[in-house]
């Protein structure tokens, strides 16, 4: 009987895989597979009402739920799954629902290479949404590309879209154009020398080398650079080495747990110089966990973290504060970015589809390749066959933590 049950459920979306998230389900009226929890289990799911009646569209998605990014994917599974069952519920694509396959890659590259090849080999999806970081976007690059399998990485490295691959894409801003920012926040502020300090992951090393590479256009002098293992535990000791080259600032650049260290640690050795992070650092949740030293931390970011600050005419507002308010009204916990990365590649993917006309594989791909001015939560995409990402500067506001909260920086 359990058997027999478990083969007639559809597909557990985010929530199964999401601890006191609860369960639910995107709705298809075609034979449904079982649903995967992280320990690979199917587990029931309520039903969930859709006005889309045809064939199911198949997208599969890879996000880090658990392990040392959980940070990143569990706000992308959660908007996944409200960003499916808001389409769906509207009628899906042209009457036909989307049926999205979670999968949870515990933060691990070698899980994402073999669930990216399960859900090509026997899922047959039309694209894979994710994953969360950069090492496991990597990793996955060339099989999707091989595959001819649509990817849509919601991780920031410049390495998965230069050099193009004709089938990857991703959402988040360029990690060439936030070192930009931050470089040109420092000359402003009359900063010349600097101490850089990195995750030893995919996404650090290459903010590293984005920040190695365009420092002379702005006056910089990397003083000392150094980099520490996603599960450190006490970073003074790194920070001890930059404090000795006599740096007028810090950059971090990272998007492991270990990055809260960083404020946390350079009060403790009396380090008493400006902080400036990565965009990898919009998650409420690392403020949080590195306390009162984070305020006056200084970062690029895309404007959802101050949506409700956003004069009326943005562009961009109305998106912003309509997804925040859905996902903190349905999760009850602070929206990110990264859930962000997550509602733009799902947003493009279906734009894309409702463009081609059709499920075709490379029509949608083509179709992808040349969507201009669809405003998403990191910016406003405008794609082409040499620009898989889509997004400028421009997509970037330079922020800050006032009183444990972000805000918009004032230059001072």
């Amino acid at each position: 009987m359990r058997t027999k049950a478990l083969e007639t459920l559809s597909l557990c979306l985010a929530g199964i895989l999401l601890a006191g998230s609860g369960c639910k389900k995107t709705p298809t009226p075609a034979p449904q597979k079982k649903a995967e929890a992280p320990s690979g289990k199917a587990a029931p799911a309520p039903p969930v009402k859709s006005t889309a009646q045809g064939e199911p569209i198949k997208v599969g998605a890879i996000f880090a739920v658990t392990g040392g990014a959980a940070n990143l994917g569990g706000p992308e599974a959660k908007t996944a799954e409200m960003f499916v069952e808001k389409l769906n519920g509207a009628g899906g694509i042209n009457g036909r629902p989307i049926q999205l396959v979670i999968k949870d890659s515990a933060t691990t590259p070698t899980q994402a290479v073999s669930l990216a090849k399960q859900l090509i080999e026997e899922d047959k999806v039309l694209a894979i949404i994710g994953p969360s970081t950069s090492g496991e976007t990597m990793a996955i690059k060339n099989i999707c590309q091989e595959g001819k399998t649509i990817l849509l990485s919601c991780a920031a490295a410049e390495t998965i879209v230069n050099p193009v691959a004709s089938y990857v894409f991703k959402t988040p801003q360029k990690d060439s154009d936030a070192a930009r920012r931050i470089l040109q926040t420092m000359k402003d502020a009359g900063i010349t020398k600097v101490g850089v300090v990195t995750s030893n992951d995919g996404f650090g090393i290459a903010g590293g080398d984005q920040l190695k590479a365009l420092k002379d256009e702005y006056g910089i002098t990397i003083a000392a650079i150094e980099a520490y293992d996603a599960k450190e535990t006490d970073l003074t000791g790194v920070l001890t080495k930059v404090k000795g080259a006599e740096v007028q600032a810090v950059i971090n650049w990272s998007v492991v747990p270990a990055q809260a260290l960083i404020a946390k640690n350079m009060k403790q050795i009396g380090f008493n110089v400006p902080l400036f992070q990565s965009h990898g650092f919009g998650n409420i949740r690392y403020v949080q966990a590195g306390g009162e030293a984070t305020n006056g931390t200084i970062f690029p970011c895309g404007r959802l973290l101050v949506a409700d600050a956003l004069p009326a005419d943005n562009p961009q507002k109305k998106l912003l504060v309509d997804y925040k308010s859905s996902y903190e009204t349905r999760y009850k916990e602070d929206a990110s970015t990264f859930g962000g990365h997550a509602y733009d590649a799902l947003l493009l993917l279906t734009e894309a589809i409702k463009k081609a006309g059709s499920t075709d594989t490379d029509k949608v791909r083509d179709a992808l390749e040349n969507l201009k001015g669809v405003v998403g939560t990191g910016g406003i995409f405008n794609l082409s066959a040499a620009d898989h990402n889509g997004l400028d500067q421009n997509a970037f506001e330079i922020l800050t933590v006032v009183d444990g909260k972000f805000a918009v920086y004032q230059k001072k």
